[in-house]
């Protein structure tokens, strides 16, 4: 019969009858026990008991005061806002684009297609000589390639085409690694208790990209012309990265420690109001440098991948959905101006926005049912089990997460088809753009994001001692151990980059042969294809990940 395994704080284990809602899996068969009696039962110590001492404490984690801390973010999240603008605030421009350039819009297609890939791939560079260099010098090198790469593209000629691609590579590679520094600044600076509050003031930032590029794009191209725009991102890239010189820290553990060590001068700020009446220390010892471990074994795990895969897919036919907009608009509403087109792009922005905010109350609500089920099954425990239960690799997270997927996944897909055949029927703008807004919602609402992350976790758990309390209580984009690469972000960001990019190339010739109707509902079709994905991660998720983590702990063992 399935059992799920308590222990208590003292870490003695109590087995119980009482098993997972919904989604009970076999943990230990009864001739197996018996058969390994003399061992198993001390890996099965290892492998389910949380002790006490495991959980990361606030108390000397840094230096930093509280109103220091939420100046190092309020400064990294103004850096991370670049990562979605410099996206966005093209789209408006892509039809005036294509006439300036002579070429058609699949061939302008690309040059969105092309920075994607690169908004992909760059925060493994970037991540990685951040982990070794510094947060600082790279978050700062970051931002001078996208100035310099922004002053190439309002100077390119129309003639050059090719070079318009290689900037907008560039621009992507300067860009896109600002939110997954800023992530890892962030737990670099705060204990796993208050990093939640400082995500939250971090994602401010990112998300004003999705909400106002395209309007502040659309405006200047109009105004302006389309190089405009781009010199735009220069001074305000440039401005930021004055800015970070000028006042950001090294937070980067291995190199400052709690930040009270100090560093070469290019780990320090040239105005230092952040520790300005603490003196630094000069020490040799230094936290060790976090082992690295391989991001791409994520993809040879089944229950990620899937989830990998449905992401990807719901976040390209988003991005296909986005980039073709003002094209379609251009074509069926002539009388939009370039600002009017950019303003059409507000209900995409505000529905991130409010997704993003509703998808947090919503998540946890799903994720307390889920504790609440289980707590009533149990044994009377406690306090400090009860925390512990939130902890536990064999939680059934993907329950917790998945659960109300089927509705979330039918709304959009109503919504993505219903936008097809209103701008086939050319109805009034307000219906498609009313819709769009319903689907962004639904879009950034997404479970799967969530369970992705969550499971990305266990894994990370199970490779590092970390603590499992401590990085429960992060939010999902919380990179464990302050690295971008060990975060989830990467995996999940190339996957749905790479997805979108190819969605992007490809959406103007669908909409050519199959007209808009039937266009979108194609792209609705695939969201429904899909879909059995999370079926599959719900139900036989969690068995992988139980084989997986005792195979790793029993490796512990013999070495």
């Amino acid at each position: 019969m399935p059992r799920y395994i308590w222990l208590s704080s003292g870490e003695t284990a109590v087995h119980s009858p009482h098993t997972f809602p919904p989604m009970s899996f076999q943990l230990e068969e009864a001739g197996d026990c018996e058969q390994s009696a003399g061992h198993q039962p001390q890996i099965t110590e290892m492998v389910v008991g949380i002790s006490k001492h495991n959980v990361a404490t606030d108390e000397q984690y840094n230096v930093f005061t509280h109103r220091e801390k939420l100046l190092i973010v309020r400064i990294a999240s103004l850096a991370a806002l670049f990562s979605p603008l410099t996206a966005n605030i093209y789209f408006p421009a892509i039809p005036v684009i294509s006439r300036e350039f002579h070429k058609s819009v699949e061939l302008i297609n690309l040059t969105v297609t092309m920075y994607m890939i690169l908004q992909g791939l760059s925060p493994m560079v970037w991540g990685t000589l951040s982990d070794r260099l510094g947060r600082r010098p790279i978050m700062f090198a970051c931002l001078t390639t996208l100035s310099l790469s922004c002053v190439g593209l309002a100077l390119v000629p129309t003639s050059a085409y090719w070079l318009l691609m290689v900037l907008r590579c560039l621009q992507a590679a300067g860009s896109a690694s600002t939110f997954a520094l800023g992530a890892g600044i962030i737990a670099d600076i705060s204990a796993p208790a208050e990093r939640g509050g400082f995500f939250g003031i971090f994602g401010l930032g990112p998300l004003v990209g999705p909400a106002f590029g395209p309007v502040i794009g659309g405006a200047l191209d109009q105004g302006l012309g389309w190089r405009a725009i781009f010199w735009f991102l220069c001074i305000c890239s440039a401005i930021c990265g004055l800015g970070l010189f000028l006042f950001l820290p090294e937070t980067l553990r291995a190199i400052v420690g709690d930040g009270s060590i100090s560093a070469g001068w290019i780990y320090m700020p040239s105005i230092p109001i952040i520790g300005r009446h603490r003196k630094m220390k000069e020490s040799n010892e230094r936290p060790p440098r976090k082992s690295f471990t391989n991001p791409l074994l994520m993809f040879a795990y089944p229950d990620v991948f899937v989830l990998l895969l449905f992401n990807g897919t719901y976040y390209a036919v988003m991005y296909g959905v986005t980039a073709s907009s003002s094209v379609v608009f251009e074509n069926l509403y002539p009388y939009l101006t370039q600002t009017d087109l950019g303003l059409c792009f507000l209900p995409i922005g505000g529905g991130m926005v409010l997704g993003t905010w509703a998808s947090g109350r919503f998540l946890d609500a799903c994720y307390q049912k889920t504790m609440d089920d289980l707590i009533l099954q149990a044994p009377a425990q406690s306090v400090e089990d009860v925390d512990a239960l939130q902890g536990d690799p064999l939680f059934p997270i993907e329950t917790a997460r998945l659960q109300a997927f089927p509705y979330i996944i039918s709304v959009y897909v109503v919504c993505v088809i219903g936008y097809g055949w209103s701008l086939h029927w050319r109805v009034t703008i307000a219906v498609p753009l009313i819709l769009q807004f319903i689907s962004k919602l639904f879009t950034f609402t997404a479970p799967g994001d969530a369970a992705c992350m969550d499971s990305h976790r266990l894994f990370l758990r199970s490779r590092q001692a970390s603590s499992i309390t401590a990085c429960v209580r992060t939010p999902p984009m919380s990179p464990p151990h302050g690295s971008p690469l060990n975060s989830p972000f990467w995996q999940n960001n190339i996957v749905r980059c790479t997805m979108g990019a190819g969605m992007v190339s490809i959406m103007n010739p669908i909409l050519v042969a199959l007209g808009n109707g039937w266009a979108y509902t194609l792209l609705g079709g695939l969201c429904v294809l899909v879909s059995p994905f999370l079926y599959i991660d719900v139900r036989w998720g969690p068995m992988w990940r139980e084989r997986r983590r005792i195979k790793e702990q029993q490796e512990t063992l013999r070495r």
